[in-house]
């Protein structure tokens, strides 16, 4: 995966740089938006680290901070934990369910399925590029309808 930080800035300033240079807000303000959400992602005392210092879940910590310092209404994590190492996937998978216990507004992508089943409201199973089942969680993964559904339910650690 790629996170798309800059190596040359160090974490703060990767926060502060959309909110520089897109938003208009004044230093102070930036840095104050950025080091509070480094903070909520558990990365405040790295934010003098450059990437190249940083473990890949702490990038990956890195980078969506800085995506949700821009307030967006929509978080979309496309496999965000499918790169990183099993013992690092919790530190971004708790970031994630903080922002829903928040009511960030998210759409995830993920083969997480305890994970998803815990912090999601809709969850939409796909099959080969197409909605197969879509539903509340419990109903999913209680009483799937297809046959595939089942199927997958079946084989996966869940």
């Amino acid at each position: 995966q790629q996170f798309n930080l800059f190596p040359h800035l160090t974490a703060l300033q990767n926060v502060t740089l959309g909110l520089l240079k897109v938003k208009k807000l004044h230093k102070d303000e930036a840095v104050a938006l950025a080091e509070k959400w480094l903070e909520r992602v558990g990365l405040l005392e790295r934010r003098d680290h450059y990437p190249g210092q940083l473990s890949g879940g702490q990038q990956q910590r890195v980078a969506i901070a800085r995506a949700i310092a821009m307030n967006p209404s929509l978080m979309l994590f496309d496999e965000v934990t499918s790169a990183l190492d099993p013992e690092l996937v919790g530190e971004v998978l708790n970031v994630i369910k903080g922002l829903a216990e928040d009511g960030m507004t998210m759409l995830l992508v993920t083969h997480e399925m305890r994970f998803a089943f815990e912090v999601s409201d809709k969850i939409v199973f796909m099959n080969q590029g197409r909605i197969e089942e879509q539903g509340p969680p419990k109903e999913l993964f209680e009483r799937p309808q297809s046959p595939r559904l089942t199927e997958f339910l079946k084989n996966t650690r869940f």
